[in-house]
């Protein structure tokens, strides 16, 4: 029963922050107030009528600043997931699969990833400037260009985990009757793979997705804080905490929502992937 209440509470704390998200433009207009505003004359206001939330070391409304950031925090953890695990599918497909010595290169390639240092990778290759590589400043510099390069960085690195259920799953799906059968009326291996074979996997990859979700929002978190992810004036919950940090005494409450934010949306995350762990586990059905 425990756990039913922490699965539902979980799952409505990240509906009402999803669509909080999206809403943001709404509230903005509600408001009658706009979120990249400076005012520098009602900076770090205490919560008010017209800023629910006080206001922040620029004078803009913390409230609105929480729900655009955590559009773009939401948008890139769900985004890196979605892509990390599609390549970590087709990756632990192929393996299972084929098996021989695609199976061995790929199970190979995919221990070297894991066995790397995320974060400091991660810190690396986020801090390389990409006027370098050829890009236009302008475009180099855009708000899309930050959110696409942290979805790439994280899904190059973040495919393994998915590859390596997917190939466990694979390899118990492919001696299966329903296999031999479709091998036997001369289907082609692609089609076998993907007609019969994915379906049936799909379990371990909805679980390996929803658990990334927490995991992503973390590493976006963790660059934007060191200036390395999405840079400002757009908002992101890490981001925010950068800016809070020098006035964490003066004003903590900067830090605390924000920080907040991040950590209620990775413990719901993680709560809904082990409920959907446990709902498609059969296992778990039998130890009940």
């Amino acid at each position: 029963m425990r756990a039913t209440l922490a699965t539902w509470v979980a799952g409505g704390l990240l509906a009402v922050l999803a669509m909080a998200a999206v809403t943001a433009p709404l509230a903005e207009l509600a408001m009658g107030l706009d979120a990249q505003a400076v005012d520098l004359f009602s900076r770090l206001q205490p919560p008010s009528p017209a800023h629910p939330l006080g206001t922040d070391e620029l004078g803009r409304d913390l409230l609105l600043r929480l729900l655009y950031g955590g559009q773009v925090s939401l948008a890139v953890g769900l985004a890196a997931a979605v892509v990390a695990s599609a390549i970590g599918t087709g990756i632990g497909l192929a393996a299972g699969y084929l098996g021989g010595r695609v199976d061995a290169v790929l199970m190979r390639v995919a221990d070297g990833v894991i066995a790397l240092p995320l974060l400091p990778l991660l810190i690396v290759l986020a801090a390389v400037d990409l006027t370098k590589l050829g890009f236009p400043p302008d475009a180099a510099q855009s708000e899309l260009t930050a959110i696409a390069r942290l979805v790439i960085l994280v899904s190059l690195v973040g495919w393994p985990v998915t590859a390596r259920l997917v190939r466990a799953a694979t390899l118990s799906l492919r001696r299966r009757e329903f296999v031999e059968a479709a091998r036997a009326l001369g289907f082609s291996p692609l089609r076998i793979a993907l007609r019969h074979v994915l379906p049936n996997a799909a379990a371990p990859i909805l679980v390996a997705t929803t658990l990334a979700v927490g995991n992503v929002v973390l590493f976006e978190s963790v660059l934007s804080f060191l200036g390395l992810g999405i840079r400002p004036p757009t908002p992101s919950w890490g981001n925010m905490l950068t800016g809070a940090q020098e006035l964490i005494w003066e004003d903590p409450r900067l830090a605390i929502w924000p920080g907040l934010l991040i950590f209620l949306t990775v413990v719901s995350v993680n709560l809904l992937g082990d409920a959907l762990r446990d709902a498609l586990d059969p296992r778990a059905l039998t130890r009940r």
